[in-house]
């Protein structure tokens, strides 16, 4: 077994570091392990694991909005729903994972 002995310091925000080690306890994964993991992933893939691109045009970004514009958003979708705009969540997840290859 190899001997770790290198320190990764990093400055993160509170609320993504308390979620993250959450879910990473429900998992049983300990906050190194997941480091390590990730950095081994990076050495494999040559870069990072995954694709860092910015969201496709007309797919809102709520991280972004104001308070006003998300609830404008949640307006549309509740009045979608009372004029029968909608789909079976089988139907949109099939289209998810055709779309983004899952």
């Amino acid at each position: 077994m190899t001997t770790k002995t290198a320190n990764v310091y990093a400055r993160i925000e509170p609320e993504v570091k308390t979620r993250a080690e959450e879910i990473l306890s429900a998992l049983g994964i300990p906050a190194s392990n997941a480091i390590t993991m990730f950095y081994k992933q990076i050495i494999l893939h040559g870069g990072l694991p995954f694709a860092v691109t910015l969201p496709k045009a007309g797919v809102p970004n709520m991280s972004l909005m104001t308070q006003a514009e998300l609830d404008e958003e949640l307006e549309k979708g509740c009045a979608d729903v009372a004029l029968g705009r909608t789909r079976p969540a089988g139907e949109v997840f099939a289209d998810m994972r055709r779309e983004f290859g899952l």
